[in-house]
């Protein structure tokens, strides 16, 4: 089966939102929801090169993972007030390197403290492809416009 994150990357596939940043090493987008409502802020930080695992990442992707990792986690606090960053990789279904960079919004009960359980508070911000695509250009041009914290 060829990687979806691969055809992604080649412009094969149409995902939810617009692309909010994309260097050499990675892209960063809104996770797809299948054209169906999902959780605002879930956002996917790709390597661009196809790997499986950070221990695969070599010493200039790290970096720029790294970077990208803590400039969109800043983002989404400023621009959506996220409270915490949640962030994960599963590798489980998809064997091409992707993070899951997952916020927290204020006033979420604790029950719903954890990055694939914040979803399911019934107050969570949810919302289709116009929302995903506004918050994507809102944490984008904080990105352009805050360039090097």
């Amino acid at each position: 089966m060829e990687c979806f994150i691969c055809k992604k990357h080649r412009g094969e596939l149409q995902t939810d939102g617009v692309s909010i940043y994309e260097d050499d090493f990675v892209y960063v987008g809104h996770i797809d929801n299948n054209g169906k409502p999902g959780y605002l802020g879930h956002l996917m930080i790709d390597l661009k090169r196809h790997a499986p695992t950070l221990g695969d990442l070599n010493q200039e992707e790290a970096a720029a993972f790294g970077r990208i990792m803590a400039r969109v986690s800043k983002a989404l606090m400023v621009t959506e007030g996220a409270e915490h960053i949640y962030s994960l990789v599963s590798g489980n279904s998809v064997p091409h390197l992707h993070m899951h960079i997952v916020p927290r919004y204020p006033g979420t009960p604790e029950q719903y403290w954890g990055p694939m359980s914040v979803r399911e508070w019934s107050d969570a911000p949810i919302g289709g492809n116009r929302e995903v695509v506004e918050l994507c250009e809102r944490v984008r041009s904080y990105l352009e416009n805050n360039d090097a914290q």
